[in-house]
């Protein structure tokens, strides 16, 4: 069995503040230490599901979080950007079984998490799908399913999880916080290792049942912080400004969507 792991730091517990997700600040040692925790949880959850080759991908930022001295041996890792579509789902395809998500939080728009962005949080002030927000975790979902990839697993913020939960009713989740204004409630570290790993093992059971279910027609829609952004990215062939910070996209799949996202955002 063969596993895609992609791992984001804003979802994992403890994760409160920007200065702890940037690397080369001093409080970001901590948040990427618990970031390489809940991924090896997971690897030995996979491991122990019977996953006989695990890629992860070290999705946040720099891309360059991951201890990966301290990961089961025989995992494999992507860091840095591959200047692919895929972006924090770079090197997915068909030959995957399944694919978890460690790490993720809510979108933006939403209040479920101090740290709650889509994407880019300096530009947009949100991303929506289908008149809906996207997450990354949905956005990266749907990639999953355009390779017919099961999601079975995700953890992070509650609001993300119990709203992701309504996408695939199957998965499994773990919600190792909760964000209330700037502040977060957080799972003990050690728990929310040992839960990611026993979701895990219980995600790739099920993974039959968890297919992504994925829209005919995409609409994304971006609103831009700067009303200059908007009007650059109006030039984007197909794309439609609909005010002075919104533009819209209609794709005709989740590849075509990334690859607008990519030149637009």
């Amino acid at each position: 069995m063969k596993v895609y792991i992609s791992v984001d730091i804003e979802g994992i517990t403890g994760v409160t503040d920007w200065d702890e997700t940037e690397l080369g600040h001093g409080e970001h040692t901590w948040a990427r230490e618990q970031m390489t925790r809940e991924t090896t949880a997971a690897c030995e959850g996979a491991i122990e599901a019977g996953a006989t080759e695990i890629i992860v991908k070290d999705a946040h930022d720099s891309a360059r979080n991951l201890d990966i001295s301290k990961l089961p041996k025989g995992v494999q890792v992507i860091r840095g950007w591959a200047s692919s579509p895929e972006s924090m789902m770079a090197g997915i395809d068909e030959s995957y079984d399944a694919t978890i998500f460690v790490g993720y939080h809510s979108a933006a728009g939403e209040d479920g998490n101090p740290l709650a962005h889509t994407m880019n949080s300096s530009k947009a002030t949100y991303i929506k799908i289908n008149d809906k927000l996207a997450s990354e975790f949905w956005m990266n979902s749907l990639i999953s399913a355009y390779y017919n990839v099961p999601v079975v697993f995700l953890s992070g913020d509650k609001m993300l999880c119990e709203n992701s939960k309504k996408l695939v009713p199957n998965m499994e989740i773990v919600a190792v916080k909760t964000g209330i204004g700037d502040a977060t409630f957080n799972m003990h570290p050690d728990l929310a290792c040992e839960s990611i790993k026993e979701g895990v093992i219980k995600g790739l059971k099920n993974k039959d049942n968890c297919q992504v279910e994925t829209p005919q027609e995409l609409k994304l829609e971006i609103r831009f912080r700067r009303h200059q952004d908007a009007k650059r990215a109006s030039y984007y062939r197909g794309t439609k400004q609909i005010d002075a910070h919104t533009i819209e996209y209609i794709a005709k799949d989740i590849q075509d969507l990334m690859i607008a996202k990519m030149f637009i955002l």
